[in-house]
């Protein structure tokens, strides 16, 4: 399947109109060469099961979810969201994926109602080059004769190109705890603001632990490196496009115990801050 429209497919959930103390929702895995589900599907699936029971004048605004157990590409995924809170400008639901009768991911999302109130916002790198004048990644990892490689040049819904050069095979340049990532659709998707925000939680998974990498030399190819995301919470700020062009600033703010946290921001091309994100995951090398 094209990868725009498996991510679409992943994100259009079943609803199995269960109503007991909860709703259910199903959704398909999307395939990856490794076994397991990236974590960034299981996260814009689990905000779609939220939005699908908040009221229709809210969005969600902010999320915070742990990743309990690795997802198999092989097996459905339920999802279970209790409607926990509904105020006069917020609403609060806790949604938990699970896949074989065992939660895979808990979060929980709060929306909210437009609202007027007090405006700024932090500024946007200057410097950055455009991302047309970057080197499309998918070419060179179309090149590397290795399965995950060939996954993400042909198999993901999103065009990416680091400002700084990729850490894909090696870490070039100076080891700073640092980066930026342009990154936009592959392809238009329909005008449904709620469907952008997920998707952007989607994308947001992708390359936030990076910074950590890049910060040590580390690669993504380097021998007995292991990693994995471990929390992610995230802020949406204001109105965004995923089919537009964005910019993902990110720094690694500290590493310890086998742990990396970082943070990112993420910017429209003309500067407006859309959303923030904050991961911490396991970065284990060997001794």
């Amino acid at each position: 399947m094209d990868p725009l429209a498996g991510m679409l497919a992943a994100l259009d959930l079943v609803d199995t109109g269960a109503r007991t103390s909860e709703d259910i929702f199903t959704g398909v895995p999307q395939w990856s060469p490794a076994g397991r589900l990236f974590g960034g599907q299981v996260l814009a699936q689990s905000v779609v099961a939220a939005t699908r029971t908040a009221p229709e004048d809210r969005h969600v605004h902010s999320m915070h979810g742990y990743f309990l157990r690795p997802g198999d590409v092989e097996a459905p995924i339920t999802l279970a969201v209790d409607r926990i809170h509904d105020g006069r400008s917020f609403s609060t639901r806790r949604t938990q994926a699970y896949q074989a009768g065992v939660p895979i991911l808990s979060m929980i999302a709060s929306f909210q109602t437009v609202d007027d109130g007090l405006e700024h916002q932090a500024p946007m790198p200057e410097g950055l080059p455009a991302p047309e004048d970057l080197p499309d990644e998918r070419s060179a990892l179309a090149a590397i004769d290795h399965p995950m490689a060939q996954y993400w040049a042909t198999g993901r819904p999103f065009d990416m190109r680091h400002v700084e050069s990729p850490v894909f095979l090696t870490v070039e340049g100076e080891r700073v705890a640092h980066q930026a990532v342009w990154l936009k659709a592959i392809g238009d998707l329909p005008d449904d603001p709620a469907l952008h925000r997920a998707a952007l939680a989607y994308a947001s998974d992708y390359t936030i632990l990076e910074p950590t990498f890049r910060r040590h030399g580390l690669a993504w190819a380097a021998p007995g490196l292991k990693a994995a995301s471990l929390d992610h919470a995230m802020w949406w700020h204001r109105p965004v496009r995923v089919d537009e062009w964005l910019v993902y600033v990110q720094e690694s703010a500290s590493a310890s115990g086998g742990r990396g946290l970082s943070l990112g921001r993420i910017f429209t091309r003309d500067g407006v801050l859309v959303a923030s994100v904050a991961q911490e995951g396991m970065v284990r090398v060997p001794r």
